[in-house]
């Protein structure tokens, strides 16, 4: 098993970025594929990106590419996501989740999620 706990959320204006951290604790991160999603208040749950267990390989939905990168460092067992340019459609709690195998993009793939971070732009 993994426990994932998300950190860096805030309140920025349209613009700025913001650094989301994902920590995991237990044996063999490695062994996962990581994903984040985000949801909006009255909204479903929708994926943002997600970085394969090597960290070779990313997918990102159209709606934050080229704004959003992700990245992991197995030895600290920590996911990132960098969000530059944020605007507030980007409002949302945000999740990391993984999974063994390979990256999906499916939410109901992923296996284990941390507790979500709340993230609010502002106009």
């Amino acid at each position: 098993q993994v426990q994932l706990v998300e950190s860096g959320g805030g309140l920025v204006q349209a613009g700025d970025s913001l650094r989301l951290s994902c920590a995991a604790s237990g044996r063999f991160f490695r062994d996962y594929a990581v994903g984040w999603f985000r949801q909006a208040p009255g909204k479903e749950r929708e994926f943002v990106a997600t970085v394969s267990r090597s960290g070779d390989y990313t997918y990102y939905a159209s709606s934050v590419m080229g704004r959003f990168t992700l990245s992991r460092d197995n030895a600290r067992n920590t996911v990132y996501l960098i969000m530059n340019s944020l605007k507030p459609e980007d409002t949302a709690v945000y999740y990391c989740a993984a999974k063994t195998g390979s990256s999906r993009t499916g939410a109901h793939e992923y296996d284990y999620w941390g507790q979500g971070t709340q993230v609010t732009v502002s106009s």
